[in-house]
């Protein structure tokens, strides 16, 4: 009786031993795994410009971003905080990798309508794919009257510009992405008439990630003008910031030469120079829903 006690304790190693040796047999069969690289960016923006990362499946995103007036405007206006342009907008998931989005700015009273759609993530493991790449583009209608005195009333196609771009980024690291962002902005009647209908830009950006929750974030835009636009008022963007995540809001406060917050304005018209303090304080504030029914069967999650 004594022996037959014994022997399941003597069985145990043996048995631990063909286990291992089985999940060895199916590991190898199974061979490497692919493995998508996620969170390049923490937001849909890196900070003006749109980022490679698109809204999940059923998942809403309500958007408050503010600029306020320039640094260099002195204590009367408290540097820039007595003026303030604003944009609301709404971002939806429709698949993982599709979405849609609709904006209201103040600045030129625009509405901005867009989707972005991902065709490549980038992978590591058994097939490696060294870049995210998303397609954006948008219309944007501009309803305010003119600032020019005495010009006509402008139709409705004169008013509308559209906004094509390819983003491409990669994760280097845990800390460290990087974007680059070639654009294509048309505009069927510039704000001024000197200006060129079509412009070609590429921007630059990317993150640091500082702690778990906080990055350092920056970008710039380079804009092609034609030579003799060079007596323009307007100025390549440029932008640094901070981004804070605390739950489903991200926080993303941010220095910048630019005052509109779509592509038609902060890409093509932007008015200010760092050179000389034109600088506005800004945030974006992203709060994220999700819209997904909940199981009754698995409460999880209420």
């Amino acid at each position: 009786m004594h022996v037959l006690r014994i022997v399941p304790f003597l069985l145990i190693p043996l048995l631990s031993v063909a286990q291992d040796d089985l999940l060895g047999e199916l590991e190898s069969q199974a061979g490497p795994l692919t493995v998508p690289v996620e969170a390049t960016f923490k937001s849909t923006r890196i900070i003006n410009g749109h980022s490679v990362e698109t809204m999940k499946r059923n998942h809403l995103d309500f958007r408050i971003s503010h600029r306020f007036g320039r640094l260099n405007s002195g204590a009367y206006e408290l540097f820039g905080l007595d003026q303030a342009t604003l944009r609301l907008g709404f971002e939806y998931g429709l698949t993982d990798n599709l979405m849609v989005g609709v904006g209201r700015s103040s600045e030129q009273k625009a509405y901005d309508f867009f989707a972005k759609y991902r065709v490549l993530q980038q992978t590591t493991g058994a097939r490696t794919v060294p870049v995210s790449v998303t397609l954006f583009g948008s219309t944007v209608v501009r309803t305010i009257r003119s600032f020019i005195p005495g010009e006509a009333q402008r139709s409705f196609q004169d008013k509308l510009s559209y906004t094509g771009q390819v983003l491409i980024a990669r994760k280097f690291s845990e800390r460290l992405s990087l974007q680059l962002s070639p654009t294509y902005l048309y505009r069927n009647q510039p704000e001024l008439p000197a200006d060129d209908r079509l412009l070609l830009a590429v921007g630059i950006g990317g993150r640091y990630k500082l702690s778990k929750r906080v990055s350092l974030n920056g970008e710039y835009f380079w804009t092609a003008r034609d030579a003799g636009s060079t007596s323009l008022p307007y100025y390549n963007s440029m932008a640094v910031g901070v981004d804070i995540e605390t739950g489903g809001h991200v926080f993303q406060l941010h220095f910048t030469n630019s005052l509109g917050m779509i592509e038609k304005q902060f890409i093509g018209e932007t008015l200010g120079t760092w050179g000389k303090g034109d600088i506005h304080y800004g945030f974006n504030i992203s709060r994220t829903f999700s819209l997904e029914k909940k199981s009754k069967q698995n409460p999880v999650g209420w």
